[in-house]
């Protein structure tokens, strides 16, 4: 049975995109900037409509991969901000507030270009329930007046998936992503070459079917993998367990290991909240 309050927020949704006029979407790939990007499709025409993504080694390639196919699919005009998180002072040494320094620095450099390109009203995908976890980056979009409906009216992430199954958005069970620095404990440097070894390792272990995937790289000595508590016995076959030493000790980790635990999102934060930062 469809919930017609779910429905009816939606509806609110889109009135509230209608009155923008022109949308700019900060389009990731992931569940929320579809959805999002899909609510302004059936609120505005499709010329009033431009989908960004940031094009940066901080990305995984196959988020904007995503990105580049969804917004073809719904005809939506697309384009990549080309962005090198490392012009950041700072950045490299991977501080507790990176979340912010990049958001801040990105988005003035989304801002601008979609200035740019016409009288859009640049937007993300930020939903209500970013609000309740370590989300430094939020105070970099209210600094830059970045508007997220999805935020401001409330919808969590499980509405928004529960909605865009009901719409039949292709994304409804995708799982979630993050930027690449987030594999790499605070305070160990980080660099390009870091991110291009744990996104061709990620990707490679995503090709033997596992879907929620996270290669946390402690320095390039270990890599500690992180999957679904449900995937864990099946990554521990002898076939694919061998697949996946082999191909990161070529990637140069001299040790790889599995996460016991299972995934779970902002690992890393975990440590920061117990040392008290």
């Amino acid at each position: 049975m469809i919930d017609r309050t779910l429905i009816d927020k939606y509806n609110i949704l889109k009135s509230a995109l209608r009155t923008k006029k022109r949308l700019a979407i900060a389009l990731s790939g992931g569940v929320d900037s579809v959805f999002l990007l899909f609510a302004a499709k059936e609120s505005l025409p499709a010329e009033d409509i431009l989908a960004v993504t940031a094009k940066s080694v901080m990305f995984p390639s196959r988020e904007m991969k995503d990105a580049s196919e969804i917004a073809e699919k719904y005809g939506i005009t697309h384009m990549f901000c080309e962005y090198d998180p490392f012009t950041v002072e700072g950045i490299e040494q991977n501080p507790s507030d990176r979340c912010y320094m990049c958001k801040k620095a990105l988005f003035q450099k989304m801002t601008e270009f979609v200035k740019n390109e016409g009288d859009f009203v640049l937007c993300d995908g930020t939903n209500a329930d970013d609000e309740k976890s370590y989300r430094p980056g939020i105070k970099a979009l209210d600094e830059a007046r970045i508007f997220s409906p999805l935020r401001e009216y409330g919808f969590t992430k499980d509405e928004i998936r529960k909605l865009s199954k009901i719409l039949e958005i292709p994304t409804w069970d995708k799982p979630s992503c993050a930027c690449l620095a987030t594999r790499v404990p605070y305070g160990e440097q980080i660099g390009e070459s870091l991110f291009s070894i744990i996104d061709e390792a990620e990707n490679f272990i995503i090709e033997r079917g596992f879907k929620q995937v996270r290669v946390r790289a402690h320095g390039t000595v270990f890599a500690r993998i992180e999957l679904d508590s449900a995937d864990i016995s099946k990554f521990i076959r002898a076939d694919i367990r061998f697949d996946v030493y082999e191909k990161l000790r070529s990637l140069g980790f001299a040790y790889v290991t599995l996460d016991v635990l299972g995934y779970r999102q902002g690992s890393f934060d975990e440590y920061l909240s117990r040392r008290g930062n």
